[in-house]
């Protein structure tokens, strides 16, 4: 009986760790443009200013003054709140890759590289890199909040 029990839980536990993998593999693949949707400039750029959207830099450092030594580049943390019917206009990331997490909410993107708009849920992480421009807007009820780290070269740039 108790090495029935023993391999009982054995099994079980096994299972929850599948579960806990499947899981984990679905979130990371959650909010990516479908393969058959990918296509070079499925989308045009579009004049959206911004609304709704506040952001704030949490922190920075100079990149040149790190043992890295990497010129003229600051990493930044930031928070963007975007309000119900919020926009996060237009931008790329040829020059400035980021790490987008997704702490609250839902929102749908619009990038240049996918025939389908894009959904964001709480929990997601989306890397933006070379070849991404989009747009953002918050199409639900409920304040989006992300948190985003990026490398930029200008400081003094304001843009998204």
């Amino acid at each position: 009986m108790f090495t029935h029990l023993t391999s009982s839980r054995a099994v079980w536990a096994g299972l929850a760790v599948a579960g806990a993998l499947v899981v984990s593999a679905q979130a990371a693949l959650a909010g990516e443009c479908p393969a058959d949707k990918i296509k070079p400039n499925a989308r045009q750029m579009v004049d959206y200013k911004p609304v709704g959207v506040t952001d704030v830099t949490l922190g920075s450092i100079d990149l040149a003054k790190q043992p890295a030594n990497i010129r003229d580049r600051e990493l930044r943390f930031r928070k963007l709140t975007i309000e119900p019917g919020g926009i996060v206009p237009w931008h790329s990331h040829d020059d400035r890759p980021a790490l987008i997490f997704v702490q609250q909410g839902e929102i749908v993107e619009y990038a240049s590289n996918c025939i389908d708009p894009i959904v964001h849920k709480a929990g997601d992480l989306r890397p933006e890199v070379y070849g991404t421009s989009h747009w953002w807007k918050n199409l639900g009820r409920e304040t989006v909040i992300l948190y985003v780290g990026d490398v930029r070269r200008d400081p003094h740039d304001h843009n998204m």
